[in-house]
């Protein structure tokens, strides 16, 4: 007799409605959705400014909604844009906030939608579970292909110079989520490299995560790799190919719902200090921490690595420990073919600050319990001097 399917719990947002073009007719759209019509966008200047929201805050406008716009997220957002958001938005007395961008504007929306209600000091929030209360209505519009915020109930902020802390809670979770990959046409090659490597990292770490892996998260996870492994480059070099990016979007989405249920490792550990003093895209900073994290984790995590290989190589007669490399080796040459930058001191980081940012990566706690390996500060540090 089995000792059957361990206890396990999974949530998700509200919902998701995949749709070309869907930007273009938000307000029709929302107005199915919601009552609420004092609306809240929260992005970053350059989307605001492009045009990109331009066809958006027409259809929204014809279908009655007041909008304030929110355009100074900036990438790690400290504390000071969140509360200048909550700020604007309680000035406009908004009722519904909808995060329009990359990780960092979904980010901000997320906590925007229940400081605009609450009482509680953002101080107070961070950690797991410590939100009270509700929140305002909120939808999320990614416009990359990456960081799985629109599918997470979780938020990073910039807390001083270079740390940052999260803030994790179910009413982080989004009403609804659309995933229109029309608006991540034409995002440049490193861009769409970065944070298509971001998600495939999301998926690898939650496949391997030590605690709360569960059968459904594993579901996401290889139909996000199925989707993203032979999209990837496509995407990077034909920056118009609509299949591409559809595959690209919906597989980082699901990557995202797999690891909000099954939290990240030691990848996401030591590249957060990088973007903290080095101010890297997160994506890439992930990028760079991937090889060498794979490598150390092997010894536990072959098993896993070999189920991955099937996913994205095709079913194998090898051994265990044969998928396994191979699915490193994947990994890595796909990284090459992207055209990320694959060394840190390709992206300026400075061998003396290599000690500086292991004791840095000891505090992300939250992120090294969930690793299939422990790593010590010393491991950590070799982990660095590898990617360097």
């Amino acid at each position: 007799m089995t000792d059957g399917i361990a206890s396990f719990s999974f949530d998700s947002p509200g919902s998701i409605f995949v749709d070309w073009g869907g930007a273009r007719r938000i307000g029709e759209i929302l107005s199915d959705w919601f009552s609420e019509r004092t609306l809240l966008i929260v992005t970053d200047r350059f989307l605001h400014e492009s045009g990109a929201l331009d066809d958006a805050l027409a259809s929204l406008a014809a279908n009655g909604f007041s909008v304030t716009v929110f355009d100074q997220v900036v990438a790690d957002p400290p504390e000071s844009v969140l509360m200048a958001c909550v700020g604007q938005g309680k000035a406009a007395g908004a009722d519904l906030v909808l995060g329009f961008g990359g990780g960092s504007s979904m980010d901000i929306a997320k906590l925007a939608a229940v400081l605009l209600v609450g009482a509680q000091e953002l101080s107070d929030l961070y950690g797991i579970g410590k939100i009270s209360g509700g929140r305002v209505p909120l939808v999320q519009v990614p416009t990359t292909a990456g960081t799985g915020s629109e599918m997470t109930n979780i938020t990073i902020l910039t807390t001083g110079e270079t740390t940052k802390m999260g803030i994790v809670g179910h009413q982080l979770y989004a009403d609804r989520v659309l995933l229109d990959a029309e608006l991540t046409l034409g995002l440049p090659a490193l861009q769409t490299a970065a944070t298509g490597i971001d998600a495939m990292v999301h998926a690898i770490e939650a496949f391997t995560s030590r605690h709360r892996k569960n059968p459904l998260s594993d579901v996401f996870t290889r139909e996000a790799l199925r989707l993203m492994a032979p999209n990837l480059v496509t995407a990077c070099t034909e920056p118009d190919n609509r299949a591409a990016r559809e595959a690209m979007l919906l597989g980082a989405a699901l990557a995202g719902q797999a690891f909000a249920n099954s939290p990240v490792g030691a990848v996401h550990a030591l590249a957060y200090p990088l973007g903290g003093h080095f101010h890297l895209p997160h994506g890439l900073t992930n990028a760079l921490m991937l090889g060498p994290v794979l490598r150390y984790n092997m010894h536990a995590a072959a098993p896993l690595y070999a189920e991955l290989a099937d996913v994205v190589l095709g079913a194998s007669e090898e051994g265990v420990q044969a998928r396994a490399a191979a699915f490193v080796q994947f990994m890595g040459d796909l990284m090459d073919r992207s055209g990320a930058p694959r060394r840190l001191r390709d992206c300026k980081v400075t061998q003396d600050s290599l000690p500086m940012l292991a004791r840095d990566a000891m505090l992300q706690t939250r992120l090294l319990i969930n690793n299939p390996v422990e790593v010590t500060e010393a491991d950590a540090l070799a982990l660095y001097r590898e990617a360097f």
